[in-house]
Formats: C-alpha cells, sequence, structure tokens
C-alpha cells in the first residue's frame, strides 16, 4: 500500500476575542494507515484544531489539506471523505436510529446494498441492533455515541477524525471501536484523534503529537517520542520541559 498525506495541516493558527490564540502555528501530517493520537491538557488547542480540520470551525491563518484538497476552497471535496465523530454527538432526537443512518448514508449517497451490509455489520458489532428502531432521544449517551459512530463509518472515509471517542463508551464498546479502527487503518484511512487516555493512545497509535497552549511540542512516530519510556512519562517531561 502507497501512503499518501491525508490529512495536511501547515501553519494553522486561531486566535479568539482578546487575542488568545487557542491554536499557534500547528503543523502536522497524518497519512494513510496511520493512527495519529493527538494529546494534550484541557484547553491545549485539541479541539480548536480538529474542529478546524473538519470544516465546523472557520480559520484564516494556514491552510489544511485533506486528500490533497483545501478545506477553505474545496469543503465538499473534503467533507466526500472525512467522517466527523465529536466529543459530545448532537443527532436528530426526533428520528429513530435507523432513519438518521439512512439519512446520512443519504448524503453520502449510498447504494441499498452498501448501507444494509454496513449498518448490519456495525449495529451487530455495537449491540444495538435492536434499538434502531427506537427513537434517538430515548437512547442513552453511550448509544447515541454508537450511532454516531456508525454514521461515520457506512461511507467508509479515507480520513477519520475523532474527539475523545471513548468517554462515555462501555469497555466491550471501546474494544470493538479500536478493532475497527484497526481494520480500517490497514485498508488505507488515516485515523487523527484526541484523547485523554494515554494508554490507549500508547496502544491503539503508530503516531502521537503533544500539543500545549496552542503550539505543537513534540511530534512522531510513538518510538520516536517515547525511546523507551511509557507515553505518560514522556508526555508529562514535554509538559515540565
Amino acid at each position: 500500500m502507497n501512503e499518501k498525506i491525508m490529512l495536511d495541516i501547515r501553519h494553522y493558527s486561531k486566535t479568539y476575542g482578546g487575542g488568545k490564540k487557542a491554536a499557534d502555528d500547528v503543523s502536522l501530517s497524518v497519512m494513510s494507515g496511520d493512527i495519529c493520537g493527538f494529546i494534550g491538557h484541557n484547553g491545549a488547542g485539541k479541539s480548536t484544531t480538529i474542529r478546524a480540520v473538519v470544516g465546523v470551525l472557520d480559520f484564516t491563518e494556514g491552510e489544511i489539506l485533506i486528500d490533497g484538497h483545501s478545506v477553505k476552497s474545496e469543503p465538499m471535496e473534503c467533507k466526500k471523505v472525512t467522517a466527523y465523530i465529536p466529543d459530545n454527538p448532537d443527532l436528530y432526537e426526533n428520528l429513530t436510529g435507523i432513519q438518521y443512518l439512512n439519512f446520512v448514508a443519504d448524503v453520502f449517497d449510498l447504494g441499498s446494498a452498501e448501507r444494509e451490509e454496513r449498518i448490519r455489520k456495525y449495529a451487530d458489532l455495537f449491540e444495538i441492533t435492536n434499538a434502531l428502531g427506537d427513537m434517538i432521544s430515548s437512547y442513552s449517551h453511550g448509544m447515541k455515541q454508537k450511532v454516531a459512530i456508525i454514521s461515520a463509518l457506512i461511507h467508509r472515509p479515507k480520513l477519520l477524525v475523532l474527539d475523545e471517542p471513548f468517554v462515555g463508551l462501555d469497555p466491550k464498546a471501546s474494544f470493538t471501536l479500536k478493532e475497527i479502527m484497526h481494520e480500517m487503518c490497514q485498508e488505507g484511512t488515516a485515523i487523527f484523534f484526541s484523547t485523554h487516555v494515554l494508554e490507549v493512545a500508547e496502544k491503539l497509535c503508530n503516531k502521537v503529537a503533544i500539543i500545549k497552549q496552542g503550539r505543537i511540542i513534540a511530534s512522531g512516530t510513538m518510538e520516536e517520542l517515547t525511546k523507551g519510556h511509557s507515553l505518560e512519562e514522556t508526555f508529562l517531561q514535554q509538559e515540565l520541559g
């Protein structure tokens, strides 16, 4: 499989009112087949960067390319190959689970056979098949998160972006999601996700980027960064450095 840059963040900055820079000259690349963990304290700039990547947050400084297309000037081309799972899924609660998944499948113009096969596969894996006929308003947070994950997977994105994806998932669902992430990377998908759970990042990621006060202070392969130490030790050393 030929490696290709799927996500290319070039000198991205975001300044909010009062002159505070939430992201400061962020540059980062994620290749096809990479699982890249994005770690930092609350307020470090993780969500700001992620929301710019997926087109939710406008920006003027720098450039972000997805599969060679500009998020700013070619947003539709970027959205076609990207899936985003926010930290707090905001679904249409007046729909049933299956209605919502079919709505997302319609957006991505998926045929009936494709959508049925993928919805069945992932709903079975996350053990919510029997609940898909219920209203989303009746779902727990964990069930909403599972539906959000399935909706992100059914069009087989080239870039999967997740913000704290394991928060709210039970241990079995977390394990299932990790297995799916590995499977997708083997098929060439690039994955970029933020997490506070450093043990998960250490086991799951081949690359990691550490952000502090809006700036990338370390990035590279897990081996390059940790040098035989745990990711937790490496993170704390970078934070104190």
